[in-house]
């Protein structure tokens, strides 16, 4: 039975990864238990679980969660805030860390997980995008398992079991395309934060829900590709798949191609990073392609998705520069939800941070570097946002 410390354990990776600890008694627990503010479902969830230990992120609503809990014995430990959910990322007890916190913020208690020996079911993209520099020597130091947990990396990883050294050639990344993947570009000056919060496949946060309207996402997934399976950004392609029934692909040498399918439902690559190398029967419903019909693909409009052009830049550069261009999204998003810019401007003023940043960029960086670059590249999105002038639209 494996061990289990959950970071993020209310947000869509959490609440999936306990679905399937629940479903999966004989082969899951939890040990930890890390959170934001929902406090009413982390106190559920330590009812059902019972982990040792519960971090919140929050510490004011500390209070809160003990008397939602002051009933249970024994008591789980509780910490609070980063120090705290970096407590629970290494916990003795745990074998494996799902690192489901969104954004940079997942970074520092990863890198802890992995000092402290653990595998590593990784849903959080930035510990790559903007790490991985300092990440991947520790991996390979600490002799650790770094799992894909996002379907795509999942697929790819899957597809990638047997092939010999040297054997592939090229990645193929689906995409759905988003919100807006079937309307005109010119529209996009009009679409609101509603609109682009509906996703036509995928249950996600509201984070990621607007990378994947901007494609930003994707861009990101070409980041951590070439990072996790070590291949070049010109061997990396993206195809919009509207339907999401492949994951994504791979090419052999020979020009064989080797896809992973299922239904759009993120447990299915949680599963296979919790139980690697097994394979666990599962009771969910299993793909029809009867059912799923008709498979599409198309090249993805460069118009209406600069960020993606952004992220290979970005990466192609190395260094610092992907996790400015992280850093500078994740702020740029947050102005977006927060009804401060209009969608078109998110690309405008990423674009703009990273430009700034080239001549700052170190290529071989340590860890202070890399959050000195991810702090500097927030205010600068900041800043930008403030100068009307330097926006598209007029807010």
């Amino acid at each position: 039975m494996k061990a289990i410390s959950l970071l993020g354990s209310t947000g869509s990776i959490g609440t999936q990864t306990l679905d399937i600890v629940a479903q999966q008694p004989d082969e899951f627990r939890i040990v930890g238990l890390a959170a934001g503010r929902n406090v009413t479902l982390l106190a559920q969830q330590i009812r059902q679980f019972r982990p040792a230990i519960v971090a919140l992120c929050e510490a004011d609503l500390l209070p809160e969660l003990k008397a939602a809990i002051a009933d249970l014995d024994p008591q789980p430990t509780l910490v609070v805030g980063e120090a705290g959910v970096i407590e629970v990322a290494r916990w003795d007890a745990a074998d494996v860390v799902v690192t489901g916190i969104v954004g940079c913020a997942g970074l520092l208690p990863t890198i802890a997980a992995i000092e402290a020996g653990k595998d590593i079911a990784l849903a959080n993209k930035e510990t790559l995008i903007a790490g991985a520099p300092v990440v991947l020597p520790l991996v390979q130091k600490h002799g650790v398992k770094l799992l894909p947990a996002d379907s795509e990396h999942s697929a790819i990883f899957q597809c990638l079991q047997g092939v010999p050294d040297g054997g592939l050639r090229r990645i193929l990344l689906t995409a759905s395309g988003g919100a807006f993947r079937d309307l005109p570009v010119e529209q996009l000056a009009h679409v609101t934060i509603a609109d682009a919060l509906k996703h036509p496949n995928w249950s996600m946060g509201r984070k990621i829900t607007i990378d994947s309207a901007t494609l930003m996402n994707k861009g990101l997934e070409v980041i951590e590709a070439h990072y996790l399976f070590g291949v070049d950004y010109d061997q990396i392609e993206i195809v919009i798949h509207p339907q999401s029934i492949i994951h994504s692909l791979i090419e052999l040498q020979d020009t064989s191609v080797l896809a992973q399918l299922g239904w759009a439902d993120m447990r299915l690559p949680l599963l296979y990073a919790l139980s690697y190398p097994e394979r666990i029967a599962t009771s969910w419903e299993p793909l029809d392609l009867v059912k799923a019909g008709t498979l599409t693909f198309r090249e993805p409009d460069h118009q209406k998705y600069p960020c993606m052009q952004l992220a290979y830049e970005a990466g192609r550069v190395g260094g610092c520069m992907p996790a400015v261009l992280n850093a500078a999204n994740e702020q740029a998003v947050a102005l977006f939800l927060d009804e401060k810019i209009h969608f078109l401007d998110l690309p405008r003023l990423i674009e703009r941070v990273c430009d700034r940043y080239q001549s700052h960029n170190r290529l071989d960086p340590s860890l202070d570097d890399i959050i000195a670059a991810d702090h500097w590249a927030r205010q600068e999105v900041l800043a930008a946002s403030q100068a009307p002038t330097l926006m598209i639209s007029s807010r």
